[in-house]
């Protein structure tokens, strides 16, 4: 018998990326759609809003946020949290990267990250190129600059 977490596989390198519309801090809904053709989107998902691990892998990606930028790359935190549990951690720890607010879990399940018997994501890093396709996953705490390292290479 398999676990729950084995039961939902992550998408691979060379994949389509799951498509998404999720709510999100600050703008409102965001769509992965919306950046086809136009950026990278990194899909940075976390457990939980301020928590030490997760707070200290947000805060590194605002410390590198204008890297990615100029790598023509948009960040999105994404976690099980709600969009007004999003504003105090942004305003807290002044981040500078968008945060989804996956509270339906649809996301995460989508891109395997939460199984089904649990609430919160599993800490899993996505970028996704321009074409909407995966080029590079890491399942534990990013080292951001691995991932500007893969960015340079699209």
């Amino acid at each position: 018998m398999t676990s729950p977490r084995e039961a939902v596989a992550l998408p691979r390198v060379g994949e389509k990326a799951p498509e998404f519309t999720c709510e999100a801090y600050p703008e409102g809904k965001i769509s992965l759609a919306d950046y086809r053709g136009k950026k990278n989107v990194v899909l940075a998902f976390y457990p939980k809003d301020n928590t030490p691990g997760c707070t200290k892998e947000m805060c590194a990606i605002t410390e590198d946020y204008s890297k990615f930028e100029s790598a023509d790359t948009v960040v999105f935190g994404v976690s099980t949290d709600s969009v007004k549990s999003h504003e105090g951690f942004a305003a807290k720890f002044n981040l500078k990267q968008h945060l989804l607010a996956d509270h339906t879990h649809e996301v995460g399940r989508k891109y395997g990250v939460v199984a089904e018997d649990k609430t919160t994501a599993n800490r899993v890093l996505f970028l996704i190129d321009k074409n909407g396709v995966i080029q590079f996953v890491h399942e534990g705490m990013p080292d951001n600059a691995k991932v500007l390292e893969e960015i340079a290479k699209l």
